[in-house]
C-alpha cells in the first residue's frame, strides 16, 4: 500500500490532538485512488466543486462516519456512494464550534443596564395600566351611582337629596374632626384637643407653573402616543392620564369626542382660600399700613419680591397666602417690644392654616412658595418649613426657570406674561435655594438639594429688563452660599484636624471670599452709595463668613492644645467677629433696619458677640476686655430694642459670667476702683466644685422689674464653663448656642398651650 500524494494534516486548535487523514491505494496499481481535486495542479484543469443540496462545506465534516472509520474517500454528499452501495446509514457529524469570543466587561455592564431599564419600564407600565383600570372603574361606578340618584329623584317627583354640609371651620380648626362632649366623656374624662384643619383645596394633580424641560416641544409626537417625558416621570404622566380620563368621563356619551392637542400646563385655578381682608378680620386701611411696613425693610432681608410688580392689589388678588403672611410679619414688627396685636394672631393663623392644606394637596401657583418662605424666615425653627417650600418649588418646576431664562432663542417666542412668569420663578428659586442652604449650614443639618446647575445662570437675572432693585443682593447671597457650601464640605469631615493642607485651604478660602465681596460690592456700587443698607449687609456677611470659616475648621479643638498656626487662626476669627459687630453698631442705617431682619441676620450678630466673649475667657491677658465688654453690651441692648430677646439674653448671661470671672463692672471698668488702683476681684469659684449662684437682674443689665433670677443650668452646653475652650461651631449649629425661648411653633407670643405632635 502506498500513501496518497494528497496527504493532509488538520489542526483545529493548538490544544487539541492532531488529526491526519490518509488516502489508501487498494488497487495495488501504485496510483492514488483519489480523484483530482480542484486545487490539484496535476489534474490538468480545475473542476468546479460540487454544490448539491446536502453538501456540508465545513472542515472536519467532509467525510461521513462510515468512510472516516474505514479511512475511505468520501464524496461529501449525503448519502455518499459507498454508503448507498453498502446500505450503511450515511451520517455526517457536525463540526465542533470554535470558542466564541467573550464580551468585554463594558459590554456586559451595558447589556445588564439595558435589561434593568427594560424591567423597570415594564413594571412601571404595568403599574400605570392597573392604576388606569382602577380609575376608570371608579369613574364608571360614580356615573352609575349618579344616574341612579337622578332616576330615583325623577321617580320621587324631581327632588334631589341635599348635598352633605361642608366642614365647619372655626379659627382654622375643622370642627368635624374634634370629638363631641358625649364621645369624649365616654372614652375618657380628659378633654382631647381639636385637630387642625388639613383639608386641601379641591385641585387636581397636574403640571402648573413652568413646564418641565422634558415636555414635548416639537411636533414629532402624535397625539395618541405616550410622550417621551412619561418614560422619565411615570408618576406625573399617570396623573395627567388620570385627569384626561376624568375629563373624558365628564363629557356626555352622545357628544362626539374632541380631538385637541396636549396641553403644556394646566391653567392656574382660582384661589381656594380668601385673605384676611376679604374675611373681614383686618380692615383695608390697617392692611395697607402693614404692607408699607413690610416693604420698608423686610423685602431687603428676604429679596424675593419686586415692589413694582408685587403691589398691594396684585398680591391680594394673586396669593392670599403670601398676603396674610406679609401682614403677620409686618404686624409683629409694628408691635416691637410691646404686646402683639390681635391682627398678628389672626393673620398668622390664616397663613399657617393655608400652609397646612398644602401638605396633602397639590400646589398650583408659585406664590405659594413665597408664603411658606416668609413663614420660615421669621420663625425660630424655619428649617422644616423651608424644606416644604423647597419641595413645592421642585413640584412646580421652578428650578428650571433660570435655564429657560438664559436661552436666547426661547425669549423670542415668549410673550410678556410668560417672560414675567419666568423672572418671578427664577427669583423665588434663587431666594429659596440660598435660604434652605443657609438653614442647613446654620443648624448643622445635611444639605438636601445638591443641584448647583439650577443656579449656574444666576447673573442672567441682573441683565434682564424686569430686574428688581433687590436682585443684586439676592445674587450676592446665592454666590456666597455656594462658596460656604464648598468650604463646609471640605472642612467638616476633618473634625478639627488642622494640618498644613487645611491652613492652605483656609488661606485660599479667605482670598476667594475677598474676591466675592469685591465683585458684589462693585455691582452694588453701580446703583447705591456706600452707606446704603445692602452694602452694609454685604460687608457684614464678609466678616461673618471669615469667622464661620475658622469656627468650622477649629471644631472640637481645645485652645490649650493649639499650635501657633491654630492660635493665629483663632485671633483672625476674633478680628472678623469684632469687625462684624463694628459694621453693625457704627452704621445708623443698619441699626435702624435691624427691626426688619430675619433670624439668620440676628444669629450672625449674636454669634459674633459670643465668640468675642469666649476669646476673652480664654485669653484675658491678650485682649482688651473693656472694649469687648462694651461692644457686646451695646449689641445686647440693640437686640433687646428689636424684640430679639432670645439672643440678647444669651449675650447678657455670657457677659455676666465673664465679669464674675475677671472682675469687671458694668461698663467695662474693673470692680472696686479705689484711689485709681483696682482692688483685687472676688475669688473665682470653679463651677465643677461648687455651683455658682444665679445671676441677678443687675448682673444681667436689665431693669429691676423686668425679670427675676436666672439659673445657670439653662445655659446651652456650648456656653457652659467646661466647654469654653471649644471655639468651633457645635454640631447642631445655632440650636446648641442660644437659649430656647418662645412657643413650639417658632413664634414668640401669647399662644395657647399646644400639644406636641410627635
Amino acid at each position: 500500500m502506498s500513501l496518497s500524494p494528497t496527504t493532509s494534516t488538520e489542526y483545529e486548535h493548538p490544544g487539541k490532538r492532531r488529526r491526519t487523514s490518509f488516502t489508501v491505494n487498494t488497487s495495488g496499481s501504485g496510483r492514488s485512488d483519489m480523484a483530482p481535486s480542484p486545487q490539484d495542479p496535476a489534474a490538468g484543469h480545475a473542476l468546479p466543486p460540487p454544490t448539491p443540496q446536502g453538501h456540508i462545506p465545513k472542515r472536519g465534516a467532509r467525510a461521513c462516519t462510515a468512510c472516516r472509520k474505514g479511512k475511505n474517500r468520501c464524496e461529501g454528499e449525503s448519502p455518499c456512494r459507498r454508503c448507498q452501495l453498502s446500505g450503511t446509514p450515511c451520517v455526517f457529524e457536525k463540526p465542533e464550534k470554535k470558542n466564541a469570543q467573550g464580551m468585554s466587561p463594558a459590554s456586559v455592564e451595558r447589556l445588564s443596564r439595558l435589561e434593568g431599564q427594560y424591567l423597570v419600564m415594564q413594571s412601571q407600565m404595568i403599574g400605570m395600566q392597573s392604576s388606569l383600570d382602577r380609575i376608570l372603574m371608579a369613574i364608571q361606578n360614580q356615573g352609575q351611582a349618579t344616574a341612579a340618584i337622578i332616576q330615583q329623584a325623577v321617580f320621587n317627583g324631581g327632588s334631589l337629596p341635599p348635598p352633605p354640609p361642608p366642614p365647619v371651620m372655626r379659627n382654622g380648626i375643622d370642627m368635624y374632626n374634634s370629638p363631641g362632649p358625649s364621645e369624649g366623656s365616654s372614652r375618657s374624662s380628659r378633654p382631647f384637643p381639636p385637630l387642625p384643619g388639613f383639608a386641601p383645596p379641591p385641585h387636581k394633580y397636574a403640571t402648573y407653573g413652568i413646564v418641565p424641560s422634558t415636555a414635548p416641544s416639537s411636533d414629532d409626537e402624535s397625539e395618541d402616543t405616550l410622550p417621551r417625558s412619561s418614560l422619565n416621570a411615570p408618576i406625573e404622566a399617570l396623573q395627567g392620564l388620570a385627569n384626561a380620563a376624568a375629563e373624558a368621563a365628564a363629557v356626555p356619551s352622545g357628544s362626539p369626542p374632541r380631538v385637541k392637542k396636549r396641553k403644556r400646563a394646566e391653567p392656574t385655578p382660582r384661589n381656594a382660600f380668601p385673605h384676611v381682608v376679604e374675611k373681614g378680620l383686618v380692615s383695608d386701611n390697617e392692611a395697607r399700613e402693614l404692607y408699607h411696613i413690610f416693604f420698608s425693610g423686610c423685602h431687603i432681608f428676604i429679596p424675593v419680591f419686586d415692589p413694582a410688580y408685587d403691589t398691594y392689589e396684585g398680591l391680594m388678588e394673586r396669593t392670599p397666602w403670601t398676603f396674610d403672611a406679609i401682614l403677620a410679619v409686618a404686624s409683629k414688627i409694628r408691635s416691637g417690644t410691646g404686646p402683639l396685636s390681635p391682627t398678628f394672631y389672626k393673620a398668622l393663623e390664616e397663613a399657617q392654616g393655608i400652609a397646612r392644606s398644602t401638605l396633602f394637596g397639590p400646589v398650583v401657583r408659585k406664590e405659594a412658595v413665597q408664603g411658606m418662605l416668609l413663614l420660615a424666615a421669621w420663625s425660630t425653627n424655619g428649617w422644616l418649613p423651608s424644606g416644604h417650600a423647597m419641595r413645592m418649588a421642585l413640584d412646580l418646576g421652578l428650578h428650571r426657570a433660570l435655564e429657560k431664562l438664559a436661552d436666547p432663542e426661547g425669549s423670542k417666542k415668549r410673550t410678556e406674561e410668560e417672560e414675567r412668569n419666568l423672572v418671578v420663578s427664577a427669583r423665588i428659586w434663587l431666594c429659596l435655594y440660598w435660604f434652605d442652604h443657609q438653614m442647613s449650614l446654620g443648624t448643622g443639618r445635611p444639605i438636601v438639594l445638591r443641584d448647583e446647575n439650577s443656579i449656574r445662570h444666576c447673573r442672567v437675572l441682573l441683565k434682564h429688563p424686569m430686574v428688581s432693585p433687590t436682585d443684586v443682593r439676592l445674587i450676592s447671597q446665592v454666590e456666597l452660599i455656594a462658596q460656604k457650601t464648598q468650604i463646609y464640605e471640605t472642612l467638616s469631615p476633618l473634625n478639627g484636624q488642622v494640618n498644613h493642607n487645611t491652613l492652605a485651604f483656609i488661606r485660599r478660602a479667605n482670598i476667594a471670599l475677598d474676591k466675592w465681596w469685591a465683585d458684589c460690592d462693585e455691582l452694588h456700587r453701580q446703583s447705591m452709595d456706600e452707606d446704603a443698607l445692602p452694602r452694609k449687609i454685604l460687608a457684614g456677611e464678609l466678616h461673618y463668613a471669615k469667622l464661620w470659616l475658622v469656627c468650622v475648621a477649629l471644631r472640637g479643638v481645645s485652645w490649650d492644645k493649639m499650635p501657633f498656626e491654630q492660635r493665629e487662626l483663632a485671633f483672625q476669627a476674633k478680628d472678623a467677629a469684632s469687625n462684624c459687630l463694628s459694621n453693625l453698631l457704627n452704621s445708623h442705617t443698619y441699626r435702624a433696619a435691624l427691626r426688619y431682619a430675619v433670624h439668620d441676620t440676628l444669629v450672625m450678630a449674636a454669634f459674633s458677640g459670643l465668640f468675642l466673649l469666649k476669646m476673652a475667657n480664654l485669653f484675658p491677658a491678650e485682649l482688651d476686655l473693656a472694649a469687648i465688654s462694651t461692644q457686646v453690651e451695646q449689641l445686647a441692648q440693640l437686640l433687646s430694642e428689636v424684640a430679639a430677646e432670645r439672643y440678647a439674653l444669651t449675650l447678657r448671661i455670657m457677659l455676666a459670667n465673664l465679669r464674675r470671672k475677671v472682675g469687671l463692672a458694668p461698663g467695662g471698668m474693673p470692680m472696686g476702683m479705689h484711689g485709681g488702683e483696682p482692688m483685687v476681684p472676688p475669688p473665682y469659684i470653679d463651677p465643677a466644685i461648687m455651683p455658682p449662684p444665679p445671676f441677678t437682674v443687675e448682673e444681667l443689665g436689665m431693669m429691676a422689674g423686668e425679670r427675676g433670677l436666672f439659673d445657670q443650668a439653662s445655659i446651652p452646653l456650648w456656653l457652659q464653663e467646661q466647654n469654653l475652650t471649644d471655639l468651633g461651631l457645635p454640631v447642631n449649629g445655632s440650636d446648641g448656642i442660644f437659649l430656647q425661648m418662645g412657643h413650639p411653633n417658632g413664634w414668640t407670643g401669647d399662644f395657647p398651650p399646644m400639644p406636641e405632635a410627635w
